[in-house]
């Protein structure tokens, strides 16, 4: 397993963060035999299938140039144009099959790596002329795999030429006493099956290096715990940090909130835990408002700041409850408890009026 100069092993799963960074420098997984192999396979069933379309021209090509060898006349005054006409025939003849092959390179890489575009692999690097580096990367573990790769397509390609001849050895002879046309025919059927075979045994090979190159990519992005540590705190905030905001957040709502209680007209406790101020107008309000409300310490200051304006403290334990649980600051009172709130507030305003 790899490690780092410090020690630490690189034994955690790359992040979404750390791969999208190595994608923007142009570095992903990426086999170099896949294109190689799908234009290799899509070109050659491409030619079999244009392969009638392709004779057919060329023939009339051909017939055509033959039958006017005596009107052509090659002198600087025509040579323009019949190297014109020359590249409009050879466009037409061959133009069908490049855009297969042209279409299916692009298409096997952007399987592999969608759309990318980057300059960051053809910046210069000094690294890159580091002999010391350079001698590493001969006998790296890339280096030993493309040379294993091109060895057995080597041999595949030469093993499949070999059966495929010896299996049609005893259609050679007969050949001595034929046309031209049946014995291109012949050696056109013998090598399209040899490169089809070698094409699909090359393709099959193909997906094994890809998944190679993605097993090895990704075990070069593995990253340590305290890289992991590192990129959450740039990617979240350092947690010491969140959660000072957070305090000052809380403070400064609490502020606000203990500046609500005075305009309370009563504080309705269990006694010691809680506090919820209420706070009604019948003029504005459909229902009463919790303007504030707290536990333990929160709920002693509370009761103070109510004692120092002269606001009524009710004993409710019940109905304090589930006013905490249930409704928020700055939130009305929900209907199942406008029967108990309203008998606390009946009790309050009488007690308002005979002090009156």
């Amino acid at each position: 397993m790899a490690e780092e100069p410090s020690g630490q092993e690189k034994s955690e799963e790359p992040t979404a963060r750390r791969l999208q960074d190595a994608r923007n420098k142009g570095d992903v997984a990426k086999s170099m035999e896949v294109p190689s192999a799908a234009v290799l396979l899509c070109g050659l069933l491409a030619l079999y299938a244009l392969s009638g379309f392709m004779l057919e021209n060329f023939l009339n090509l051909l017939r055509y140039y033959l039958a006017n060898l005596h009107a052509i006349e090659i002198i600087p005054g025509t040579l323009p144009q019949l190297t014109q006409e020359s590249m409009r025939q050879i466009a037409i003849l061959t133009g069908p099959l490049m855009i297969v092959i042209f279409i299916t390179a692009l298409a096997a890489n952007y399987a592999q790596i969608g759309f990318l575009f980057t300059t960051e692999k053809m910046t210069p690097k000094l690294d890159k002329i580091d002999p010391i580096q350079g001698i590493g990367r001969i006998f790296s573990m890339q280096t030993l795999a493309n040379t294993i790769k091109s060895i057995a397509k080597l041999a595949i390609v030469g093993f499949v030429a070999y059966k495929e001849i010896m299996k049609n050895l005893d259609g050679l002879l007969p050949l001595m006493d034929q046309e031209p046309y049946p014995i291109l025919v012949f050696y056109a059927k013998v090598s399209f099956w040899i490169f089809l075979k070698a094409a699909l045994i090359i393709a099959i090979l193909a997906a094994l290096d890809y998944a190679f190159q993605r097993w090895q990519f990704m075990k070069k992005m593995k990253m340590t715990k305290q890289e992991v540590k590192e990129e959450a705190k740039m990617t979240e905030g350092d947690p010491y940090v969140k959660g000072r905001i957070r305090s000052i957040q809380m403070q400064m709502a609490r502020k606000r909130m203990m500046a609500e209680v005075p305009q309370a007209d009563v504080i309705i406790t269990n006694p010691t835990h809680l506090a919820i101020a209420l706070m009604y107008d019948s003029t504005t309000m459909s229902a009463p408002l919790v303007i504030a409300k707290g536990a333990g310490v929160i709920a002693g200051r509370i009761k103070e700041v109510a004692r120092q304006h002269g606001i009524p403290v009710v004993e409710d334990k019940p109905l304090a409850q589930a006013l905490y649980k249930s409704v928020d600051i700055n939130d009305q009172i929900p209907e199942n408890l406008f029967q108990a709130v309203a008998e606390v507030l009946a009790y309050v305003y009488g007690l308002k009026k005979k002090s009156a």
